[in-house]
């Protein structure tokens, strides 16, 4: 039995979305994000690093959403979800696998980080606090994601998914950072491939049953 270590809002809800389409059995062991927005000291107990999403599959402990969905893909897929060696949608796969977190993602963390600055620092310095997160955001980031958008957008009218024809796990590495885009940017939805590809997953059976085990899924903005 897969145990998913499923911590609220998050990049696990992820891992339950690649199970349902797989029709795995598994099971939740839920943990809630302290005040804080960081996850529970408990999760340490499951891995090192204390982060979310980690898996046990037996005496195998593994983390990291790419890493998990490449795995379960692999080992349960039976060919699904994964395209075939040597094609041009395989090297389409590896690129958005990887992209997902190592590219998109980190701009959209510091979007986050910088927005909550001014909350998060003395009254007296808040002004101040504002302007270095308004200045950062328009001169540094919104350029940034834009630009980023721009490309996503540019690859949906090339095929109908991210890896080709064809829905793969890549696209569900992809909507982690594309429904985090949506929360903090409503650019997003002026982009119809990519507002187009956010309706497509979210009409997806095995998205909803995912969305019905993993409870409530706000980002924070």
């Amino acid at each position: 039995m897969i145990t998913v270590h499923h911590l609220n809002n998050s990049r696990s809800q992820r891992i339950l979305w690649m199970l349902e389409e797989l029709g795995l059995p598994y099971e939740v062991k839920r943990y809630q994000r302290k005040p804080s927005m960081q996850a529970p000291d408990e999760l340490r107990k499951v891995h090192p690093l204390g982060k979310s999403p980690v898996i046990t599959d037996g005496d195998k402990v593994l983390a990291e959403s790419g890493a998990i969905l490449e795995y379960l893909s692999e080992t349960y897929g039976g060919g699904r979800f994964t395209p075939a060696l040597g094609t041009p949608e395989r090297l389409n796969y590896t690129y958005f696998m990887h992209y997902a977190e190592g590219s998109l993602m980190p701009l959209l963390f510091m979007k986050l980080v910088f927005g909550m600055l001014p909350a998060r620092v003395p009254f007296l310095m808040r002004p101040v606090a504002r302007a270095i997160a308004g200045g950062a955001d328009k001169t540094l980031l919104m350029p940034q994601i834009g630009n980023h958008f721009m490309f996503l957008e540019g690859e949906l009218m090339r095929r109908e998914w991210f890896a080709g024809a064809e829905f793969t796990a890549a696209d569900i590495q992809m909507s982690f950072p594309l429904e985090a885009a949506t929360a903090r940017s409503p650019m997003i939805n002026k982009m119809p491939k990519l507002k187009g590809f956010l309706d497509r997953i979210h009409a997806r059976p095995a998205y909803k049953r995912a969305l019905e085990k993993g409870g409530v899924y706000e980002l924070a903005k």
